[in-house]
């Protein structure tokens, strides 16, 4: 079992899904939690039910879009729990789902600002933290859909691409500094974005039965793995939990 005893664990889109099951997941294994996403009233009572577990959680409004926002939170990650040690850019959208010439082109943008300068604003503000310390570890989400094109995600499909490459330059940017940063692209997940895939009816993956879904929580412990030593061997690139050893390695089969 994971000891993250005295390590402080920021995540974005910690209201629901992914990000909700990590950060319960971390607080589980002895974390500090810092749970931040754009809507307060959820991640504050996450945040509540974390500590009246005996763990120690803090809630963080921040739209990752924006940057003095994201300052912000990592100010008050630092007030509280005075470093950093782990980071987990979740938050992402990829609502609406439309094909190019039906996209509104403002939408198309807010997905980008959200799904890449969001994990930019993080990673930047998470440097001069983990600096401190000289260690740190930065989990970008990813998806298959950061190497495939699926019909009406040119949006997310570009995002998530971006990301990726992003993961890959930060790696040759940090990695002489003790900071590991690695993706985690986590197949298809039971969160409500598989509902708003579901109902727009494009592309083959809205035609999946939601029993193929994994479990956000399954997510939750690969992020976990990845944060320990076994993330060592994926630094600068993605681990896909589509891959039956990963998943036997989280002990997830």
């Amino acid at each position: 079992m994971p000891d993250f005893s005295n390590k402080t664990v920021f995540i974005t889109g910690a209201s629901r899904g992914i990000g909700e099951a990590a950060a319960r997941i971390f607080a589980g294994y002895g974390a500090n939690v810092v749970l931040a996403a754009r809507s307060e009233g959820d991640i504050s009572s996450i945040a509540e039910e974390i500590r009246a577990n005996g763990g120690k959680a803090l809630a963080v409004t921040c739209d990752v879009a924006n940057f003095a926002a994201v300052e912000a939170a990592f100010a008050k990650t630092r007030e509280a729990f005075g470093g950093l040690d782990i980071v987990v850019n979740n938050a992402g959208i990829i609502e609406p789902i439309a094909r190019l010439e039906d996209a509104n082109p403002a939408d198309w943008a807010q997905v980008m600002d959200i799904n890449v300068m969001g994990v930019v604003h993080v990673i930047k503000c998470s440097i001069p933290l983990m600096r401190e310390t000289g260690a740190g570890t930065i989990i970008n989400i990813s998806s298959g859909a950061a190497t495939g094109a699926l019909e009406g995600w040119s949006h997310y499909c570009a995002s998530k691409a971006a990301v990726l490459s992003l993961t890959k330059c930060a790696h040759v940017e940090l990695a002489d500094q003790g900071i590991r940063v690695m993706g985690l692209s986590p197949g298809t997940v039971a969160t409500e974005m598989q509902v708003s895939i579901k109902a727009s009816g494009i592309n083959p993956v809205s035609q999946l039965d939601p029993s193929v879904h994994i479990p956000a929580s399954w997510v939750g412990e690969a992020l976990a793995w990845l944060a320990g030593p076994a993330g060592d061997a994926y630094a600068g690139n993605d681990c896909s939990l589509r891959d039956d050893d990963v998943r036997k390695a989280v002990g997830l089969i």
